[in-house]
């Protein structure tokens, strides 16, 4: 019985670090640049865009922020896209049993 208490403990202690490591790569952030730089695109470590630089060379200036707003719409509209792909595979995997309520092995 003392065995799976501390199975169920380190199980704990497991899981509190899994969610630590989770908040903090939404905190870290990097950006990929492209052009040489006149096109840039910031992302947190778990892949989710912050925001889009683009040099007004490249385009209308007038016209510069939306379509920065419409590349961040678009990357939004793909990520969602690619959870149900995603989704969809794990189904496949699984044989179409449902993983347990919580279970998310993609975080």
């Amino acid at each position: 019985m003392a065995d799976l208490m501390g199975m169920m403990k380190q199980a704990a202690q497991l899981q509190a670090k899994m969610k630590a490591l989770q908040a903090e790569l939404d905190t870290i952030e990097v950006e990929g640049v492209a052009g040489g730089g006149v096109v840039g695109v910031t992302l947190t470590a778990k892949g989710d865009m912050k925001g889009v630089r683009i040099d007004a060379s490249l385009m209308k200036a007038d016209e510069k922020e939306i379509l920065e707003d419409l590349l961040v719409a678009a990357h939004a509209d793909a990520r969602k896209k690619s959870e149900g792909v995603m989704a969809e595979k794990m189904k496949q995997l699984t044989g179409g049993l449902p993983l347990p309520p919580g279970l998310n092995l993609f975080g």
